[in-house]
């Protein structure tokens, strides 16, 4: 029998389990203690773990993203909330500057283990200063990894591989998907005992034979509901290539797709000028442009900031329709 779990809940297993696995982890953050944090992602581990393990910190990110920093290049794995990924910007110089550099800066000798998680997207009509998708800005620093999960799966195997990785990790989630729910299978049940999906490797979400639909978080959910639709009402069977990870990028799995479908559209909630989408697109066109049979295509965001009408910001994200006119102009 399938075991479905909330998103939020996959997060809470990952990181109960590496509390457990590992002494030197800790989880910081704004409320994650007492109040279970923001969108109850901690609850219980409070209760569980004590306050020397589960730290509510001050409302300043870049008071707590810099200890958290500094902790991680002694030795602790610190496992740091954000209310907002919006918020980065509060802690810029801490998570570029330092998180980022260290490695490199002391020749190697200094690791700073942190993962920085909390949810990246708009769509809750919360207003443009809280409805950021900074991966494209995270990924463009070498020294950082960024990983953005699309189903309860994914997100508890690759949070537990980010908590145990030596590099920073920039984890976003989406607060869309923290109430839904996937079949994640229990310890028990998996060959290993545990469930860890290593950084760095897509996932094929559905196979196809026409068009390769590329994306990365909730926007994979959208793709998947395009492609049913394409193929249902147009007969277009569509693949959809998950990157799960951004930065280390499965190169292998998106050049192995384009050459068999020869067509590709990129699909992603952030913005169109210099997104995630930019950079894949040049890179097929770079390594597959004998293979393809049509422009690489993007969808995005409006190129705006995030309206705070419901209706009229659910029209600025991505949606199926769109993705399938797309498919259509180049079907």
């Amino acid at each position: 029998m399938p075991r479905l779990i909330e998103y939020r809940e996959a997060i809470r297993e990952a990181l109960d389990e590496e509390l457990a696995r590992d002494p030197m982890v800790v989880v910081m953050g704004e409320e994650v203690a007492q109040y279970n944090g923001a969108y109850k992602v901690t609850k219980g581990l409070w209760e569980k773990w004590g306050d020397k393990r589960m730290v509510d910190t001050p409302i300043s990110e870049a008071g707590f993203i810099g200890m958290g920093i500094g902790a991680s290049m002694l030795g602790v794995r610190p496992v740091m909330e954000l209310m907002f990924w919006s918020f980065y910007t509060v802690a810029w110089d801490q998570i570029v500057n330092n998180a980022a550099m260290v490695r490199y800066m002391s020749g190697g000798k200094i690791n700073c283990p942190i993962v920085i998680r909390g949810p990246a997207n708009g769509g809750t009509n919360v207003g443009a200063t809280h409805s950021h998708t900074p991966e494209n800005i995270m990924a463009s620093f070498p020294g950082m990894k960024c990983v953005v999960p699309s189903n309860a799966y994914d997100a508890k195997g690759l949070l537990k591989a980010a908590i145990r990785d030596n590099d920073p990790v920039m984890f976003m989630e989406s607060t869309k998907l923290y109430g839904e729910k996937w079949d994640v299978p229990a310890n028990e049940d998996l060959p290993n005992g545990e469930l860890v999906i290593p950084l760095g490797v897509a996932d094929v979400k559905r196979e196809g034979t026409d068009l390769s639909l590329i994306a990365h978080g909730r926007a994979v959910i959208t793709c998947l509901e395009a492609a049913k639709r394409l193929e249902e009402e147009h007969g277009i069977h569509c693949e959809v290539v998950d990157l799960r990870t951004i930065r280390p990028l499965d190169e292998d799995t998106i050049f192995d797709s384009v050459r068999k479908t020869h067509k590709a559209i990129y699909v992603e909630e952030g913005k169109p000028f210099c997104g995630v989408g930019a950079q894949i697109a040049y890179m097929i066109q770079e390594r597959c442009f004998d293979d393809l049979d049509a422009p690489v295509l993007r969808v995005n965001s409006l190129d705006a900031p995030a309206i705070y009408s419901p209706p009229l910001e659910n029209l600025q994200l991505p949606y199926a329709d769109v993705i399938i006119e797309k498919a259509l102009s180049i079907a």
